[in-house]
């Protein structure tokens, strides 16, 4: 059999985007968008669900997401695109499962653009009671559309150090955690495990431990726009590998020895899991912890918007380059960046936050409803989409720059938990109605594609699934 090469050159992607991320920018996105807000505030909800046995749920979580990111990193390696999944998507099912995927994406992605501004406003307010929130949000949506606008690696510096920032946050508080637990800190009395031992490991039995899984799970959204990064990156084969293989230990040691510690000293019960990581530094007697924590908080959320903004915009530009949305999304200026797709993409923000300043807590909260299962959806098919393509690259005798070990056993390890995780929300009564609300947007999403499909003048720019299998492939 003949046997090809899966190129990573650049020219393959078919985009006007600059070259500019560095390979350090690129892993440390991956590995901050895995640290957001939903660890250092929300992992209580977690605890609260399955006591100390919410490590396995982390565990099988975090599985799930070093799945994710390793078949997003082989298609990512073989074939850079802003696109991302959405693109794989394309390939491996036809053009309106592509569009589909990456629509939902993006309007998930520019309502929590407003939730982030106005919750790391809320959070700075708490600190600083005088600024008035709304005021801070604008401020925020406004300093990171600045950001987005400029050269793709201004982007990646303040995404690098907003990483860099909560990497140090969180290695500073597994230090102070293993020094309250092996009782190094001076008068200050250790807890020992005793939260581990007994019925207090999984006080609600497996049942807690599932309905933690669908919590969690939700912790490590936004680690996929790495591969929308890779697009920007000079040698997109050799940065999304090294980022994958850095960001898959690093995921497990941040993530489990945290819930590890916190478990260790916050008891199921305690108001101390409304804010897990400042009742930890209180029990070690750090002054200013809950203010500490706070600031840390608000710098994640902002990372998180920054980068949210910037995948936006990038999904945003690849679907018009497709046919998939108005082709002026798809203007370049001369700095590389899709500027109309920046500003189309941060005004859907913006219009979101004024209606929930004008109306609180009636807009918002259905909007992040509607779209909050979304990273379900998107995981679930980049899993499929590598299932799809591996299958065809190995038949063809293609040879892929990063290969997902294990296969097709470890995808389909992944898919079976998706399956688990849905099947946890589709049983749960308070979960239930956000899944069905997020399966409806796809069905409409789902919809408007196929009859864009049937009354577009032209094809799109991705072929159907069985065409488009030779398009990035060379002799």
């Amino acid at each position: 059999m003949e046997q090809r090469t899966m190129t990573s050159d650049r020219a393959t992607s078919g985009t006007a985007l600059g070259a500019a991320l560095k390979p350090r920018q690129l892993t440390m996105m991956g590995l901050g968008s895995a640290i957001g807000a939903g660890l250092f505030i929300g992992s209580g909800a977690g605890i609260q669900a399955a006591g100390p046995a919410v490590l396995i749920s982390y565990l099988v979580a975090g599985t799930l997401i070093i799945l994710v990111m390793w078949a997003l990193g082989e298609m990512a390696a073989a074939n850079p695109d802003s696109g991302a999944f959405s693109v794989y998507t394309a390939r491996a099912f036809g053009p309106v499962a592509g569009a589909t995927v990456g629509w939902l994406w993006w309007v998930q992605l520019v309502v929590v653009i407003a939730a982030e501004a106005l919750g790391a406003a809320a959070l700075l307010a708490s600190v600083f009671p005088a600024l008035p929130v709304w005021l801070m949000a604008f401020v925020f949506i406004a300093v990171l559309t600045a950001v987005n606008l400029t050269r793709v690696k201004n982007f990646g510096e303040f995404e690098f150090w907003f990483a860099l920032l909560k990497v140090a946050a969180i290695v500073g508080f597994l230090l102070v955690g293993a020094a309250l637990l092996f009782g190094w800190l001076p008068d200050v009395q250790s807890p020992g495990l005793a939260n581990f031992t007994g019925a207090g490991f999984a006080p609600n039995g497996f049942a807690g431990i599932a309905t933690a899984l669908f919590v969690v799970a939700f912790a490590f959204g936004g680690t996929e726009i790495v591969s929308v990064a890779a697009a920007e990156t000079r040698d997109p084969a050799r940065s999304v590998g090294k980022a994958v293989r850095t960001v898959l230990w690093r995921i497990l040691v941040f993530y489990i020895g945290a819930i590890f510690i916190i478990a260790a000293v916050v008891p199921v019960g305690s108001a101390g899991l409304k804010s897990p990581f400042a009742a930890v530094l209180d029990a070690a007697g750090m002054p200013g912890a809950a203010t500490a924590i706070t600031l840390v908080a608000v710098a994640a959320l902002l990372s998180a918007l920054n980068a949210n903004l910037y995948g936006a915009s990038r999904m945003a530009f690849s679907l018009a380059e497709r046919g998939e949305a108005p082709r002026s999304l798809a203007f370049i200026s001369k700095t590389q960046v899709p500027v109309v797709a920046v500003l189309a993409s941060v005004a859907f923000g913006v219009v979101t936050a004024v209606l929930e300043v004008a109306f609180p807590d009636k807009v918002l909260p259905v909007l992040l409803n509607i779209v909050g299962s979304t990273s379900l959806l998107v995981w679930t098919s980049a899993l499929l989409a590598q299932l799809a393509l591996r299958l065809r690259a190995d038949r063809d005798g293609t040879v892929l720059p990063l290969r997902m070990a294990g296969f097709p056993w470890l995808t389909g390890i992944g898919l079976l938990i998706l399956a688990a995780i849905f099947t946890v929300g589709f049983i749960g009564e308070d979960s239930r109605p956000q899944l069905l609300s997020t399966f409806a947007l796809v069905a409409l999403l789902a919809v408007a594609n196929w009859i864009h499909h049937r009354t577009a003048k032209a094809p799109a720019a991705v072929e159907p699934a069985e065409q488009a299998k030779d398009s990035v492939l060379v002799d």
